[in-house]
């Protein structure tokens, strides 16, 4: 797919009530997104349309095939033994933030220990904030991302040692 089918897509979501298209072709991903009115902060919403992700797509042989990494962050062939850990992964593109608030102590520290559903750090996404919880009991073996930084849809955020 060339830039001018990509802008022609664009157009096309413009112009209709699709608020979101992703297409799969040729190993690449390509979501675009409507900016909603509702999430853009006042001024200058004008409902146009922006590509949000794009990500080449590679091919998983089986369940437990690593995924890879993003730009800049960990590869999944440095966790060094993966049936012994638990990688949380961010559900969605935003910003990374270990704590509630800038002046508030982190959700999770390493070493800490944690259940089913608590909290281990909050990811901003158009000006909401989601919580982000474990889904495993363990222990926290290790933070893959500093604070206030962007994260990639997938990306590893937490190793939970079980």
């Amino acid at each position: 797919m060339d830039i001018q089918e990509i802008k022609q897509l664009i157009k096309i979501v413009e112009k209709s009530d699709i608020g979101e298209l992703e297409l799969v072709e040729q190993g690449r991903k390509i979501r675009i997104s409507k900016n909603s009115r509702a999430a853009a902060s006042g001024a200058g919403s004008n409902g146009m349309v922006s590509p949000v992700y794009v990500q080449p797509q590679v091919p998983v042989h089986g369940a437990d095939a690593p995924v890879p990494a993003a730009p800049g962050g960990p590869a999944a062939a440095e966790v060094p033994d993966s049936d012994k850990y638990y990688e949380v992964r961010s559900p969605m593109v935003g910003t990374f933030y270990r704590a509630p608030a800038p002046d508030a102590d982190p959700y999770v520290d390493v070493g800490d220990a944690v259940n089913e559903g608590t909290t281990l750090c909050i990811i901003e996404a158009m000006k909401l904030m989601n919580e982000i919880e474990s889904e495993v009991r363990g222990k926290v073996a290790k933070v893959m991302v500093e604070n206030a930084q962007p994260v990639e849809y997938n990306q590893v955020l937490f190793l939970i040692e079980r």
